[in-house]
């Protein structure tokens, strides 16, 4: 007899979605690639690329964010433990990611497979030209039947311009190319809850990462890892976005990866957001490709506007501003409780914002001394939260 969960309709629908994925994107963790010391686990690799290459030559695409390059210039360079300035890291990481593309270079010709390497920074993504270019680049890849490699690139990456962490950095590629499918492979077997008497149990579907989904996550990474159960977890809330579906899974395990697209019990499935397809290709790059450089606080009138009626905000529905940007920054826009409404890019600086939230459109020139803009934010540069409240991190 099967198991009451296996019945649940939601499961069936998101399994047969996970099976028919035409384009994938796979995280292979930074524990699941190389060994305590940073050297490569080639013999896991090579099980996992022999997956990914067989997936593709089905006629499907796949996109491979890894990690290891730090982990894997560490071991070479005779560290023990990971460095902790940043000029450190960059050369850990310039020396580990030749190897680990040699690596990848042998692992995927030998199954007759073409490789190419992408390295990216938040900045690539946030500015407009760089996105659509890295876009393109990546769907003529998989057009020609190539398997994109994507790493940070840690070698010029500082804070102000990276990810954080490749599970994010694997979302966001989600959000570029519209893939169907994220996968997440670590060293857990996905997310635990308590299961009594000090023990867990895998939960084998989560319908939408709520609050307190997110409080059942333990774990902060690792020595050669950033990540953990609560980053994987943000970035599949994210990646649900888009309308596909997030399996979070032991990568370690023996053909795994064919278990997940055959549809099988594996990990933890997390199913799409019900308005996964609802922003174009602007908008998706306003809600999740960029950082907010602060805040407007709105009355519910102006919340009732932007949410329910699609309308743009004007300054007389801003209550307060938090933190200080220019004039193109990207902005969240708050409601009376806190919660985020949208995201958006704001037409006035924080200053000026200051200057007329609050007021009439038509008493915004007497006030700056000059013809402006009648919305300080316009519905075309706005992303409007979703059920989550949260656009974007």
């Amino acid at each position: 007899m099967k198991k009451r969960d296996e019945l649940d309709p939601r499961i069936e629908r998101c399994r047969e979605r996970v099976r028919t994925a035409r384009r994938v994107v796979i995280k292979l963790g930074s524990r699941v690639l190389v060994q305590h010391a940073g050297r490569p686990q080639a013999n896991r690799i090579r099980g996992l690329v022999r997956e990914i290459a067989a997936f593709r030559q089905e006629g499907r695409e796949v996109i491979v964010v890894t990690s290891g390059a730090i982990g894997s210039g560490m071991e070479h360079l005779g560290m023990k433990r990971r460095p902790t300035s940043l000029p450190e890291l960059q050369m850990a990481a310039a020396v580990g990611q030749c190897r680990l593309m040699a690596l990848y270079g042998r692992l995927f010709s030998a199954c007759r497979c073409k490789i190419g390497q992408v390295l990216l920074t938040h900045d690539d993504l946030k500015q407009r030209a760089r996105h659509l270019n890295a876009r393109n680049t990546m769907l003529a890849m998989l057009r020609a039947g190539i398997v994109p490699i994507v790493n940070e690139n840690d070698v010029v990456a500082v804070d102000e311009i990276k990810f954080g962490d490749n599970d994010l950095l694997a979302s966001l590629v989600v959000h570029l190319v519209q893939a169907d499918l994220l996968i997440l492979l670590t060293t857990a077997d996905g997310l635990r809850k308590p299961a009594g008497a000090g023990r867990t149990r895998r939960v084998a579907f989560v319908g939408t990462v709520t609050d307190e989904v997110l409080g059942l996550a333990h774990g902060k990474g690792g020595e050669l890892s950033t990540g953990g159960m609560a980053s994987k977890l943000q970035s599949a809330r994210a990646a649900a976005q888009t309308g596909g579906c997030v399996v979070i899974a032991d990568g370690r395990r023996p053909g795994v990866v064919s278990g997940i697209l055959a549809g099988r019990d594996v990990g933890t499935l997390i199913g799409p957001a019900d308005d996964g397809g609802a922003l174009n290709g602007r908008k998706r790059w306003i809600a999740y490709f960029h950082r907010p450089q602060g805040a407007l606080v709105v009355d519910e009138g102006a919340r009732h506007a932007i949410a329910e009626k699609g309308k743009s905000l004007l300054p007389i529905g801003i209550k307060a501003v938090d933190g200080e940007f220019g004039v193109g920054a990207a902005v969240d826009i708050r409601g009376p409780d806190g919660a985020i409404v949208a995201r958006g890019l704001s037409e006035y600086s924080s200053g000026d914002v200051r200057r007329i939230m609050g007021r009439h459109t038509a008493d915004i020139k007497s006030i700056l001394g000059a013809e402006a803009c009648e919305e300080v934010v316009h519905r075309d540069n706005m992303a409007v939260a979703g059920g989550n409240n949260e656009p974007a991190r």
